[in-house]
């Protein structure tokens, strides 16, 4: 797909509206002289087909309202571009989101929900869990015998909260047939213990499926019905589209169903993922994919992972952790993630990479260095950026490679003392340097924020405030984590709308301004004008996908 440059879209519409939707003020999130992003005296949209056809006071867009225009009212309410969360994994986090749920549980708390599941459940079937904290594993290393008992004779898969890695019990690795001996085409592995027997640990993607393949799946309809759930929820809190880093098997047959049922109430951009080692031919069927849709879907570029997690040690370090780890790219060959980045580029496919520790970062932006005038034929990102140094900040901007952060991770997984998991593997020096949200946007860089749902919760009003006050919202006494790369509100904002566009080179999107997508989030209240903790509470009044209401 193609963006339009801003001298493509089409010029401002006399012609009669569909809907005028009629707020106190509109924050169009447009560049102006004054760089203020918004039009002060403006309080009204008008749309036609989809896109915005004027901007302005009601009374200046009189000649738009004919005998069929529909006028929406909202008074005292915001109007915003409409919510993107940069990077989420919605068919994907189905699977990764079944069971119980253990986030943020003491050992003993998630032991207790384990019993529980395995009380209500069938003989011999299988219990999930997810969002598992890795700190539950810090004096007996990661295995999943710390839940035999719990599961009383039930096999359990446990997810661990970075969704890199999982946890089967005793009962699960004899239901599997796991040996420790294992092999997989990347970095992932099976961990085993001094003896060499599996521990139950699965670390990385390839690792994992080899256990769920043999697993019974929920069905397509089971998982349309658990979607219809998640994104119903998600435009509840102001979203209006998400960037979903994967296409996950299933994903199209999930959404055909969903949309059998009427339209999808946010829009969907899925970009395949890129495993590590893929052969020419497997690029190929990805680039094939390019382009597929339906009513509020497409797909739309690919996803690479660099590197895993910090909190497992595969993160990509230039010095490895405490634990002397971090010091391999899970792509086994990495100058085959240089080609592969290349291919797509060449056929102007958007890319993003995956990219947590200061090596896995650097090693991308060289890439895309190196793909010289090619880069331009299409936008280019990199996710997560957990930890880098001085010199590596300015590149993004340099390079005009945006970064996709989510620095609620950051506020939830770690904490100020630095006792924490992640913390603890890295260093001072290293954990100090995490999450430089505010430094990477003050060098004039692209700044997407998102979730990566499931990963952590998906409210994007949450999601900003915490972005703004570097602290948990329902957590107050908990000291800032690194207070001084808190965001502006207008920058944890442009993060969601104008920014979260530019990440993916579009022109149409994320503002306000004749020729755009009519995509809005209406606020209670002026976002602008409130206070961190006020914008996590600030109420949706409605949102608006393709100029209709997809929620109020």
């Amino acid at each position: 797909m193609t963006h339009a440059s801003p001298s493509q879209l089409p010029a401002a519409d006399t012609g009669i509206a569909d809907r005028l939707v009629v707020a106190d003020r509109v924050h169009t999130f447009t560049e102006t002289p004054d760089g203020a992003g918004t039009n002060a005296a403006a309080n009204a949209v008008a749309i036609r087909d989809g896109r915005v056809i004027g901007v302005g006071r009601r009374e200046e867009l009189s000649a738009h309202i004919g005998d069929g225009t529909v006028i929406d009212e909202h008074p005292g309410a915001t109007l915003v571009p409409g919510l993107v969360d940069g990077h989420t994994h919605i068919v994907f986090g189905l699977e990764l989101t079944r069971g119980v749920q253990l986030t943020d549980l003491t050992l003993a708390e998630a032991q207790d929900r384990i019993a529980a599941a395995a009380a209500d459940a069938a003989p011999g079937t299988w219990i999930f869990g997810w969002g598992t904290d890795p700190n539950l594993f810090t004096e007996t290393g990661f295995t999943g015998r710390l839940f035999d008992e719990a599961a009383d004779g039930h096999p359990a898969f446990l997810r661990l909260r970075d969704a890199h890695s999982a946890v089967i019990n005793s009962a699960g690795i004899e239901a599997i047939g796991l040996t420790g001996r294992e092999t997989f085409p990347d970095e992932s592995a099976v961990g085993v213990d001094e003896h060499g027997a599996p521990t139950g640990y699965l670390l990385e993607l390839a690792a994992m499926d080899l256990v769920l393949e043999r697993i019974p799946a929920e069905s397509h309809e089971e998982l349309a019905d658990r979607l219809a759930v998640v994104l119903d929820g998600m435009a509840a809190t102001g979203i209006t589209g998400t960037h979903v880093m994967d296409f996950h098997p299933g994903s199209r047959e999930v959404l055909e169903i969903l949309e059998s049922r009427g339209d999808l109430p946010i829009r969907l951009r899925f970009s395949p993922m890129v495993p590590p080692g893929s052969t020419r031919e497997a690029l190929e069927r990805i680039a094939a994919v390019q382009g597929q849709h339906g009513r509020r879907w497409r797909v739309e570029g690919v996803k690479f992972m660099i590197d895993g997690t910090v909190d497992n040690g595969s993160a990509w370090l230039h010095e490895p952790d405490c634990y002397g780890q971090g010091r391999r790219s899970i792509w086994t060959d990495p100058e085959a993630y240089r080609e592969a980045l290349r291919f797509f580029a060449e056929r102007g496919i958007a890319t993003a990479t995956h990219a947590i520790g200061d090596q896995g970062v650097a090693f991308v932006l060289d890439a895309i260095e190196s793909l010289g005038d090619t880069a331009r034929r299409s936008a280019h990102r990199i996710e997560h950026i957990e930890t880098i140094p001085d010199d590596t900040v300015p590149r993004f901007g340099r390079l005009g490679v945006a970064a996709s952060m989510q620095p609620i991770h950051g506020t939830r997984h770690t904490r100020a003392d630095r006792t924490d998991n992640w913390s603890v593997r890295l260093g001072e020096e290293r954990a100090a340097h995490g999450w430089r949200c505010r430094d990477i946007r003050d060098t004039g860089a692209v700044l997407a924020l998102g979730s990566d749902w499931p990963v952590t919760p998906y409210d994007p009003r949450v999601m900003m405030a915490e972005s703004i006050l570097r602290f948990p919202v329902a957590r107050p006494e908990l000291a800032p984590i690194q207070p001084e790369q808190a965001l502006t509100v207008r920058q944890a904002l442009e993060g969601y709308t104008s920014h979260a566009a530019r990440a993916i080179g579009s022109d149409d999107e994320g503002v306000i301004r004749p020729g755009a997508r009519a995509a809005f989030t209406v606020f209670g209240a002026d976002p602008l004008a409130a206070s961190a903790l006020e914008l996590a509470e600030i109420d949706v009044v409605a949102t608006y996908v393709d100029g209709t209401p997809a929620h109020r």
